[in-house]
């Protein structure tokens, strides 16, 4: 059965027991496809989920979601609106992505031959960051003479390179808490220096994953190329992107998709304890995913043919529709967004997904550094040809000395929780620049941050 890309809004109407009253054609053929139909409670858990959700919080929620069918994977923006008797869907984008069948996993990669491989050992933690640096045994075991150093970046001395099928099994490995062997990889500072990599996963007593113990074992030294006059550098491969989708989308995407079926419990009760491992499951795989999209974002803006669409957005919009996006977030830790109101509109040119995934790491980082019980404002306003979009919170703010350093490559101003990666600012203030705007910092020390993204008046 084939299920078309829809450009238009698709609707559904769900009663407040989860039951699919009415949906327009897409929608009432994937509930099919999972084998129910209209009358019976809706067999699509990603959507299910936001609207228990929804009609559980009593708010409007928005926010893209990833569901299975026979060809594929289907990509929605799903806005859940509780309304009386039930909730409404309205899926505003709807696209298809064929799945591409992941390499046969041959068993090369098991814990016991990484553990075993010959060279020096390094052990890092889930940060990617060196926490120990080690001396193996023979020749192969002798450390290079510029070791990496505790608490430096593994991407900072290593730099990984693809196999001849353009896979790099570190990144497989690492998206599903395996072991790896075989990576290739070039010391990032003597690209004429190569090892082969291999390593496993270590856990702490609850089964979290800790990070990677492994293995560098140094090759014959490879005979670097010229650079020509004049060629721009390529920092990453053209198909870099392709590699992250096969490698650790797909994976990732199909691990969230399972863990939302078990914690929703669609095939029958759970023990309470059994639920909440899935649901802890599906948080982690979805701070990977954000990882990868960093990653992936990482790679498209430092390419020297990178560019924007420039196109007319409404940036109060995009405001309140990343205002939608992270309120579970913020109901979570007591923190209320005030987004711009229903009735404003404030036009510039950009490229409406880029802006609102600056929006959406604007208001992200806000909501995560915030103190409890407290309030984001989004807030938009006209200055100087220039339209602006402020995300305003009522934390400790940033110091002047720190507010361009904090927009640095995977610069976290010594934070050392587990969100986020330093690349959200870096690569938002880099989409700003290439929309022809800028976002800087303001507001006075001690009395919150602003975050101002500025972008070209529209027309």
């Amino acid at each position: 059965m084939t299920i078309p890309s829809h450009p238009v809004v698709v609707r559904a109407m769900l009663a407040a027991d989860g039951r699919l009253l009415s949906a327009d054609p897409p929608l009432l053929a994937l509930q099919r496809e999972a084998g129910a139909d209209l009358g019976v409670p809706i067999a699509v858990p990603q959507l299910a989920t936001i609207a228990r959700l929804a009609g559980r919080l009593g708010i409007t929620l928005s926010r893209p979601v990833v569901a299975a069918c026979e060809r594929g994977d289907i990509d929605m923006w799903v806005r859940a609106k509780p309304e009386e008797g039930g909730v409404s869907l309205s899926v505003v984008d709807w696209r298809e992505r064929p799945t591409v069948a992941d390499p046969v996993d041959n068993g090369q990669r098991d814990a016991d031959i990484a553990a075993l491989a010959e060279g020096w050992n390094w052990q890092i933690d889930t940060q990617l960051r060196f926490e120990m640096v080690l001396e193996g045994m023979g020749e192969a075991g002798a450390l290079p003479a510029d070791p990496p150093v505790p608490g430096s970046r593994f991407s900072s001395y290593f730099q990984l390179q693809p196999d001849a099928d353009g896979d790099m099994a570190m990144l497989r490995g690492f998206a599903q808490r395996r072991a790896f062997r075989d990576q290739q990889a070039v010391l990032a500072k003597d690209a004429g220096s190569r090892f082969r990599l291999s390593a496993y996963p270590t856990f702490d007593l609850s089964g979290q994953l800790k990070g990677y113990r492994g293995t560098a074992f140094p090759l014959v030294q490879a005979v670097v190329a010229p650079m020509v006059e004049d060629q721009p550098l390529a920092l990453y491969p053209a198909e870099f992107g392709r590699r992250l989708d096969r490698s650790l989308r797909q994976p990732l995407g199909r691990i969230i998709a399972n863990a939302d079926t078990i914690s929703a419990q669609l095939e029958g009760p759970l023990r309470p304890d059994y639920a909440g491992y899935a649901s802890d499951i599906a948080v982690a795989g979805r701070h990977l995913m954000a990882l990868v999209d960093d990653l992936a974002d990482l790679q498209a803006i430092d390419r020297p043919d990178f560019s924007v669409i420039a196109e007319e957005v409404d940036l109060a919009d995009l405001g309140r529709r990343a205002a939608g996006l992270l309120a579970v977030k913020a109901l979570d830790r007591r923190i209320k967004i005030v987004p711009p109101s229903g009735d404003a509109t404030l036009l510039a040119t950009g490229e409406f997904r880029r802006v609102l995934q600056i929006l959406v790491n604007l208001i992200g980082n806000a909501v995560r550094y915030s103190p409890e019980d407290t309030e984001v404002r989004v807030a938009t306003e006209w200055e100087s040809g220039q339209a602006r979009i402020a995300v305003i919170d009522q934390g400790t703010g940033v110091a002047p000395a720190d507010r361009e350093r904090i927009f640095e490559k995977f610069e976290r101003l010594g934070r050392d929780d587990a969100g986020g990666s330093g690349l959200g600012l870096y690569i938002s203030r880099r989409l700003a620049r290439a929309m022809g705007g800028d976002i800087v910092i303001g507001g006075a020390p001690g009395e919150g941050a602003r975050f101002i993204l500025s972008l070209p008046v529209s027309g």
